[in-house]
């Protein structure tokens, strides 16, 4: 099967072109949010009823900043030669670390005004991220973008128009749809993250937290193996990989220090 190449503009409205990139970003974020906030009130009927929802603008604010920042830091000889581009995401340039980064700070606003234990709101937030990512991914689709290498047999796979590709892989049409793999394998996480949350989350409050963590690096780590567009690489390695490498070491001790807590006091 041949996956075709994609318009990456949606329509014009008044002179203005909205890309399908915007759209699906807009779309996956929705979801992503509804979902966390019905998973947190249905987990905590004692507390105040749509917190996240309550919050939302500011946690899609710092995610989208957060996310852009990363990009243009990781592109930053680009950005530096046009910085009025920093401002202009129609056309991607989204990092999901970034996004995470900007995500977790937005937690730590609400649950200062609310004095909430964090991990009551991350949990929820960390299940649904995953659903919003394999939604998200679908954007990538459209610009073009986070494709891996040619696929061996040219009867298959995502095609690439010209001005797309990257150059010493000009001669081939067809590759592997990486973004593709990654939304498949986010959507099987989060079925099993939510599973999780409603089985052990009362009492292993951060575990959720943390697997999002570890699961998503195993994730991109090998997605990133096959990726031939990472933003930036060190030396042959792209950073996504080593940001995933951290991300994994944090998960598991994440992991580990929340079971032994929860051993050492069950009541908690």
């Amino acid at each position: 099967m041949i996956i075709p190449a994609q318009h990456d503009i949606a329509f014009n409205l008044f002179g203005i072109s909205v890309y399908w990139y915007g759209i699906i970003m807009a779309i996956g974020m929705f979801f992503a949010l509804v979902c966390a906030n019905r998973l947190f009130n249905n987990k905590h009927p004692e507390l105040k009823k749509d917190i996240i929802l309550e919050f939302a603008p500011l946690i899609i604010i710092c995610g989208i900043v957060c996310a852009r920042l990363y990009f243009c830091i990781l592109n930053s000889q680009y950005y530096f030669a046009h910085p009025f581009e920093i401002l202009d995401i129609r056309e991607g340039g989204l990092s999901i670390h970034g996004g995470i980064i900007g995500g977790m700070l937005s937690m730590l606003f609400i649950v200062k005004k609310y004095r909430l234990n964090f991990f009551s709101v991350i949990d929820p937030v960390a299940c649904s991220t995953f659903l919003g990512q394999a939604i998200g991914r679908w954007g990538n689709y459209f610009n073009s973008e986070a494709y891996g290498f040619p696929v061996a047999n040219q009867n298959w796979g995502l095609y690439i128009p010209q001005g797309k590709r990257i150059a010493q892989f000009s001669q081939y049409e067809l590759f592997h749809p990486a973004f593709l793999y990654e939304s498949i394998l986010d959507f099987f996480a989060f079925i099993i993250l939510v599973i999780l949350y409603k089985k052990i989350n009362k009492e292993y409050k951060g575990l959720v937290f943390f697997g999002y963590l570890a699961i998503y690096a195993v994730i991109r780590f090998f997605i990133e193996k096959i990726r031939i567009d990472s933003a930036l690489n060190i030396g042959s390695v792209p950073v996504a990989q080593v940001v995933s490498v951290i991300l994994f070491v944090i998960g598991i001790f994440g992991i580990i220090f929340v079971i032994k807590s929860n051993t050492k006091n069950p009541s908690a």
